[in-house]
Order: C-alpha cells, then structure tokens, then sequence
C-alpha cells in the first residue's frame, strides 16, 4: 500500500505516535500491548496497574489487596455512569479499608502533583472484542495502566474522514461498550484537523476542533493536546458529569473555558486587582466555565486561604438548565470538605456573611437588596455573577459593593459591551483594570468558527402584520430609558406604558392573521426540517390569545404557552389562569421539548425561557415583541444552539421571523459596534441571492449532467465521470452548500424557477452517493424538503437512483464484460454487485462478511489511486471467484452454514486439514452455547480454542485466528 500524502497509518497515526513520545508518552507496541492486557478481552495494562496502586499507596495497596482493587475497577458498569466511577478512581476519590489504621483511605491511582511518579503509554492497534464484536481503536493513550483516551485517525484524502471517525467512535460505544468505560477523551483527526470530545457524549456539536497558535500545524496541535501536564490537568479539572433533565451527562470544558478559568484563578490571586469581566458569546457555556473557577478557588487553600466564593446565578438558570448541575456541584465540594449554603432568603445571605461563613454561597442578586454595609470585609471573598451586564445594575450593584469591600468581583456576561457603556455599566464595574475592558473574550465569530453556536438569520413578516414603524420608534425604540435594558422583567414594566402598542399587537384580527401565519409557516418551513419554534408574545394575556387562536388551525398539543402566574389571576385575569399550567406540568413539557419527534412543538412564552433554556432542536423564534440590547440578544441566542439529526443533516442556522419590525432597522435595535451587530445575524435575503448565484455558477455543469438522466447508460456514464475522488467530493461540498440553503429558504416562490434544476442536481447527488458509498440508501442523507423533491422528479422520469447490480453467479464476469462500459464503471458496478449478495445472504453464510469487507478495501485503495484500475479488477474477479468456490463446496460438503463458515475461515487462513478440524473446533462452540452473554464462559471457551489451534498455527497467530473464528461463528 502506498505511503504517500493522505495514507493514514503512515502520515497520520504513525506521527502522532512520535510527537506523543517526544512529549514523554513511552510507546508499547500493539504485540507487547496485547501481552499486557493478557489478550484481546483485556482493557488495562493489569501488571502496571498492579505496581503502581502498590508504589503510590504504600501500606495501603499491597500485593494482598491489589487484585480486590483491580477487581473492584473492572467490575463498574460499562456505561456513562460507570465511566463516572472510572474518573473518581483516577482522581484518587474511592477508598479502600485500611488494616492498620482501622479506617477507610483514599486511594491514589494517578498522582497529579508529580506527573514524573506516573506512567504515560500509548499503543496502537487497541482491538478488543466482548465476544460479540470485535473493534480496533487505532490509537490508545494510558496513564498507569488504565486507558484515558481513544484517537481515531484517518487520511487527509478522505473529505468525510472527520465523520467517518465519529461514527466509529460511536460505534464502538454500542457495539464495545467496556471499550469505553475506562477512557475520559476521544480525539479525531485527519492531519488537517484535529477534534476532541469527551467519551459518552456523541453528539457532532460536542466535537470540539483543537485550536492552536499556529494553525495547520500537526505536530504543535499533537504535542499540546497530550502535554502530560495539561492532560492531567484536564482529566482532574476540566471533566465534568451532570445532570440534564435527570439523566447524567458528560462534558469536557473547550480552550476558551480552560483559558478563562485560568484568568479567573489570576486574577483572584492577585492582590494588586479585584474585578474582571469574563465576555463569552451566549451559548458559549459561560456557567460551566463559572462554576468551575468557583470549585478550584474553592479547593485551593494554599493559594486563597479557607476563602467563601458566592455564587450569584440567575433566578432562570437555577430553575432551568442549573437545576440537576448544582446538585451534583453540592456533592462534590462536599466531597472535597467544602460547605455549602443556598441563601435562601435576604436574612439567610445576611447570617451567612456576617457569621464569617467559610464556603460557598449560591444566591440571587435580589438577595442583597438593603443588605448592610461592611458585612463581611475580608479579601479572600470572591463573587462571580452570572449575567453581569443585568445583575449589577442600579441599587443592586450598590448594596453588593458596598457590602462586601474587599471582595473580588468576576463578572460574567454573554452580550456585548454597548457602545454606550464605555465608563458606565458592566464595563465600568468588571473591566475598568483591564485596557481592553475585559479579562477574556470569545466573541460570536470564533464561536460559529468553532461550531459552539450557529449563524442567525432574519426575515421580516408581511406589512399588514407588521407594527407601523413610527409607532414602534415612539412608543420602543426612541426611549432613552429603553436603551441598554438588559432585564426582561424592565422591559416588561416599559412595555406596560407603551398601551397604544401593546392594543395593536393583541388586536383580535391581527392576534388571528399572525397565528394563521405562524401555522402556515411551521408546517411548511420547520416541521419538515424536524425542528421546533418559540411564538413570543408581547404578555400573559397574549400568550393564551395567540393559544386561543393556534388552535383553531394547529393541533392543540401543538402548543404551550409558557409563563409566570401571579396571584389572584384567577379573578384579575381569567384568560390567563386558563391557560396556565401546573409546575409539574411544565417540568414534563420543558423535558419533552428538546426531543425530537415529541409533542408539544411550539412553546408560546413572554418572560420565562426567553434566558437558562437550551433546546438545541429549537430552530425558529416568532418574535411579536418589541425587544432591544441585551434582552434581544439573549432571546434569540435561544436559536442558536448547533442541532445533529444525523451524520448528514445539521441544524445550519437559527431563523428569527420579526412580527414587530425590529429588524427593519437592527443599528437602532442594537446599541453595539456595527461590526459586532452585522456578526449577530443575517438577513434571509441574502442567502437567497448566493443560492442563485450558486445555481447559475458552479452547479451550472452538473445541473446538465443530472438532466440527461434518462437511463441505466446514462447513469453509468455520470457515476464513471465521478471515479475521481477528489472531483466527486468537490461536488458533495458544493451541493450540501446548495441544499442547506434550499432547505432554509423553502418554501418560496422565489424558489420556482430553481426547482427543476435543483431537482436535476440532487438526483445527480442521490446515484453518486449510492453508487460510492457502502450500503444504498436511496433518499437518506438528502435533507427532508429536498427527499420529498427528489421522490417526485424520480418517480416523473421512472428513474432508478442505484447502478445494476448483477446477481454473482457462474456468468457474472462475462455478463459485465460483455456490458461494455470502462474499467472503472466495472469496479463500482463489480464492488456494488459483492455488497448486495453480503447484505442479502450474510445472515445465512456468515463467510460472506470477510468478503465484503476486503471488496470495500479495494474500493477504498482504488478512490486513493493505490492501486491502478486493472489491479482493482483483479482483486475483485478473484473475490468473485471465491465466493463462487465456497458456493460449491459447501453444496458439495453438506455442512451446515455456521460450521461451513468456521471451515472456510480456517482454509483461507491456511490451517492444515480444515475439513478434520473444524469438526473440533465446531464441538468447543457447542459447549459454551451461553458465551454471547455469559463472560466466565467466554474465557473458558477461548482457553479451549487456544489450546486447539496453539499447535496448528503457533503462538503467534493463535490469539487472532480465534478471535477470527469468534466473529464468525456469532453471526
């Protein structure tokens, strides 16, 4: 095999090994490796755990209880939270009985102080099976003996290498799960680029891409990704579990987090300063990257004495996304001796401070509100605040300073500084010791860059349904008072007084026409993408009039209006009381929401979940509310979380539908810089501009290869133009560009005149893709509005999307020659040919399986241009040939089709005497008929076949014929 550019093993995973141990990881061999792990069921390096729980713990390990310790590790479940446990061993927080002392001790498997007392491996070739599948991680990272990362590698050639290596990872989550109960991190890389992302946590938007000072550069990004120092960092700090809608999750903080964590840590160490201003785009994780620092300050008593951080957290996040977080949170400062107290009232907060409480304090600014001067005047009380640029305002902010003088102030904001603020606000209170007035910024370009959030995108509703302009300037957008309002409750208390705009905006015929819009709208624009959609109304009584109205032309469980009660509203405001629901009623549909394919599917909100909601399926806001500064910024970062359906389909934008005409004039909206407004969001026209200029541009020529598909020639003569690789994925780039804009802009009439050719065009798509990849799925990874177009333009012409397949048999061969056609289309159609009679037959003739797979690794060489054409015929006639011998011996030997599998397996191999042997090996498996599930006879049944096979094939190939036979008899 070549080993030129774009060879994984040679340019990839081989490199990666070496600048690992130029760091100090020290490379085991994959034979040495799989002594270690006393074969392929093994998961650890057993005999260096053993010795180093033994050094790191004297007196307390010994070679007495080291096995029961072992035992103890092996035993968790392979499962999230079994990986949990894994990381409260490796950070030295499970305990075992100590003889001597007659007490339970902590015990050390990774000493994080001296990283040179530890033991860094890495291997390659990781193959494990659990007697059901077998998986081979390329690389394995260990430290001590136990793995704490996987790294999948493939070639810079392969344009979806990224994806590819995702999937396996999740694979072998499914399929070998104890494969990944001990390691913490995965990483995915194709030399060109390098992501990571914390195990158990598979979704595509949790891939994180390694961002490094000199971008491109392999061996920097290898080198600081595994820097043994920043790695134990990591996995005693920046690994985090916690509970999301009570279930446990997993997360791993991302570069911006770590490095704003470490500023925080500064910055309170330093007695020369005592504010600073963490500014991180909204979506960004903002409150993990707080809740962190306030931990590590916490934990760090040489560093900031027995000190009492007070945690001051939104009254909509606690409820909301921080509810299951800080409860984790809790038990684990408590773990680590640290105290912890909710201010639960201002008397409460008031005791706290004044009794000189050492710990933390999670509370609520409004808690503060007349709280005395000078209550607590130590240096070593820290404050972070969350949604800095509202929680500090007005008399708030001055009780707070005024209580606590001495105290560092963090403040953490996601909306940008206005350009007002210069001198007054959030900046003047956090970022007045900093020259560019923040301690660490991560703005909203880097974050799309990063695929943390993605892009907004505008599109202004009919005029009639519109608020006039003038009314909107006079009543909104001219009050000097409404500028810079950072609070929805404010807003509200503004809006109160704006009466002749609130009437119009609730006006029975207008209520009725936006509802009928908002229907119309979702069911042709963001139910078929599977997304979901906020209606925010201007109030209360709002919301239940736009409830009313949606369901006379929407399902009722549909919708759900969202929002505070209030007392007496079952007298003040009976509309409003109707349509209320109970605190656990909403609970139910806030956990519901997030999921695809659930009920309800439209939330109808004003106040609540407009800030602490993240539903990433949430695609689309109906905003009918006249919003401005902070507040609007952050209610529509509610659409802006990144959304993974599948490997093909993502959520590419967040859409805003402006009922109110804010957008209109955003510059007047937005109190900011321009250039930070113009990065916030994007109106929908221009996307329908480059979506033309796509069409009559690049797609032009592939537009008029997709119309002269008419028949089986013309289809093989469109797959043969398309055997270069690099051309065909040039096309897949530049039509997944055109459909993600199609699938945001349909339906429109702006669109029809587009529709025939990019019809044309992504049936061209749909028989490249099947025609090139491993298994035909037709319509499956065009998007929705586009499958349903496809179906139609296909069923028009009576279009077969799939290359003929020729059934295997004796005529095969010449049946193709005979086609006519190149050489290339005659590998596609050969290679397509193997895959349909594995998929058909594998059941029933498991040998077929190991066909298929070299079938799809000749095909895989022939699109690197590592073999030449005639090569790749020749490999796969001898694959028919093959198949076509086994068809005949088998006839001829009567066996059946698990023992006939078990003797091919042993023939292609070359093992002496198959047809004797495989009588043996077949009676071993019928002994231990319980294997699949049971693992004590799994070993037994291996021991066996050990001790068959030692002497026909030796010891070196012993291990991998019988993990060969394995996952063949199983099938």
């Amino acid at each position: 095999m070549s080993t030129g550019f774009g060879s994984e093993h040679q340019v990839v995973q081989v490199p990666l090994i070496r600048y690992a141990e130029e760091v100090g990881w020290t490379h085991v061999p994959t034979s040495e490796a799989l002594s270690l792990r006393k074969g392929e069921g093994g998961l650890l390096f057993r005999r260096v755990l053993e010795e180093k729980l033994i050094k790191l713990n004297p007196g307390l390990i010994t070679s007495d209880n080291v096995d029961e310790v072992i035992r103890r590790i092996e035993a968790v479940r392979n499962t999230i939270e079994g990986n949990a446990e894994i990381l409260t061993w490796l950070r030295g927080e499970q305990s075992t009985y100590d003889q001597e002392e007659k007490r339970e001790r902590n015990v050390t498997l990774v000493d994080f102080t001296n990283p040179e007392r530890n033991v860094f491996h890495v291997t390659d070739e990781w193959q494990y099976t659990n007697g059901q599948e077998t998986n081979r991680a390329d690389v394995m990272f260990l430290i001590n003996g136990m793995p704490v990362a996987i790294v999948e590698t493939k070639s810079a050639k392969k344009a979806k290498g990224i994806e590819e290596a995702l999937i396996q990872i999740r694979e072998y989550h499914h399929e070998t799960p104890e494969m990944l109960t001990a390691p913490q991190v995965f990483d995915v890389t194709n030399l060109l680029d390098f992501y990571y992302g914390a195990t158990w946590n598979l979704d595509r938007k949790n891939l994180f891409n390694w961002r490094d000072e000199e971008p491109g550069n392999y061996e920097s990004k290898v080198k600081r990704f595994f820097d043994r120092q920043r790695f134990l960092t990591m996995l005693k700090e920046w690994v985090l579990f916690f509970y999301k809608e009570d279930e446990l999750q997993k997360t791993v903080l991302r570069q911006h987090q770590t490095r704003a964590v470490e500023k925080v840590l500064r910055r309170c160490a330093d007695k020369a300063k005592a504010t600073g201003l963490i500014w991180h785009t909204q979506g960004s994780g903002k409150t993990f990257t707080m809740i962190t620092a306030a931990r590590l300050i916490l934990q760090d008593r040489e560093k900031f004495g027995k000190s009492t951080v007070i945690l001051m957290i939104d009254r909509n996040e606690l409820e909301g996304q921080l509810s299951g977080w800080v409860d984790r949170l809790l038990g684990e400062m408590q773990s680590h001796d640290i105290k912890i107290e909710q201010a639960t009232s201002k008397r409460r907060l008031r005791e706290l401070l004044s009794s000189d409480f050492r710990g933390l304090i999670v509370s609520m600014i409004h808690k503060f509100d007349g709280i005395p001067k000078d209550i607590n005047t130590r240096e070593n009380v820290f404050v972070l605040i969350d949604e800095a640029h509202r929680t500090t305002g007005g008399d708030l902010g001055n009780y707070l300073i005024g209580a606590l003088p001495n105290a560092t102030l963090i403040g953490f904001t996601g909306t940008p500084i206005d350009k007002t603020a210069y001198g007054k606000g959030t900046f003047k209170i956090f970022g007045k010791e900093d020259e560019q007035g923040y301690l660490d910024k991560y703005p909203i370009v880097e974050s799309i860059e990063d695929g943390t959030t993605v892009p907004l995108k505008y599109t202004l509703a009919p005029n009639e349904i519109r608020v006039p302009r003038k009314q909107l300037e006079e009543e909104f957008l001219n009050l000097a008072e409404a500028e810079g309002i950072s609070d929805v409750d404010d807003l509200n208390r503004i809006l109160d007084h704006a009466m002749r705009l609130k009437t119009f905006l609730k006006s029975g015929d207008r209520v009725e026409k936006v509802a009928a819009f908002v229907a119309k709208h979702f069911r042709e624009n963001i139910e078929p993408l599977g997304y979901k959609a906020f209606l925010v109304a201007v109030d209360r009584e709002a919301c239940a009039l736009y409830k009313e109205a949606l369901d006379k032309v929407l399902p009722s469980e549909y919708s759900l209006p969202i929002y505070t009660s209030a007392q007496h509203d079952s007298e003040k405001y009976p509309l409003v009381y109707r349509y209320q629901v109970s605190p656990d009623a909403e609970k139910k549909a806030r956990k519901l929401f997030p999921k695809p394919d659930t009920l309800p599917k439209i939330f109808i909100v004003t106040d609540k979940l407009l800030t602490g909601f993240d539903a990433p399926i949430l695609y689309c806001m109906y905003l009918d509310k006249p919003m401005r500064d902070h507040v609007l910024l952050q209610a529509i970062a509610r659409v802006n979380r990144p959304y993974e359906r599948d490997e093909e389909n993502r959520k590419p934008c967040g859409l805003v539908v402006d009922f109110v005409g804010i957008f209109e004039k955003l510059e007047k909206a937005l109190a900011f810089d321009s250039d930070v407004v113009s990065s916030v969001i994007e109106d929908l026209d221009l996307l329908l501009e480059k979506f033309k200029e796509m069409m009559a541009g690049p797609a032009r020529e592939y537009i008029e290869l997709g119309s002269d598909l008419i028949d089986d020639k013309s289809v093989e003569k469109a797959v043969e133009a398309f055997t270069n690789q690099e051309k065909r994925e040039e096309f897949y780039r530049l039509y997944k560009q055109i459909e993600t804009l199609y699938e945001i802009l349909s339906p429109s009439p702006e669109l029809r005149d587009f529709m025939e050719d990019f019809g044309c065009l992504s049936i061209l798509y749909r028989i490249i893709r099947n025609a090139f990849r491993k298994r035909s799925l037709l319509y499956g990874d065009v998007a929705r509005k586009t499958g349903q177009l496809v179906r139609e333009k296909a069923e028009s012409y009576g279009l077969d999307m799939t290359l003929s397949v020729v059934k295997i048999d004796e005529n095969t061969l010449r049946v193709i020659k005979e086609a006519g056609g190149s050489d290339k289309a005659k590998v596609i159609n050969l290679v397509n040919s193997i895959r349909e009679t594995v998929v058909e037959e594998e059941a029933f003739n498991p040998y077929l399986k190991p066909i298929g797979d070299r079938a799809e690794a000749i095909l895989e060489a022939f699109d690197d241009r590592q073999v030449t054409t005639q090569d790749a015929l020749r490999k796969i006639e001898d694959l028919i040939h093959e198949i076509l011998e086994a068809r005949r011996q088998q006839s001829e030997m009567g066996f059946d089709a698990s023992t006939f599998s078990l003797y091919w397996a042993l023939k292609q191999e070359g093992v002496a005497e198959p047809e004797s042997n495989v009588a043996t090996i077949k009676g071993i498996f019928d002994r231990f008929p319980n294997y699949k599930e049971n693992v004590a006879e799994l070993r037994q049944l291996k021991a066996e076949l050990y001790k068959m096979l030692l002497p026909l094939v030796g010891k070196d190939r012993m291990i991998s014929l019988a993990d060969m036979l394995l996952r063949v008899e199983r099938r």
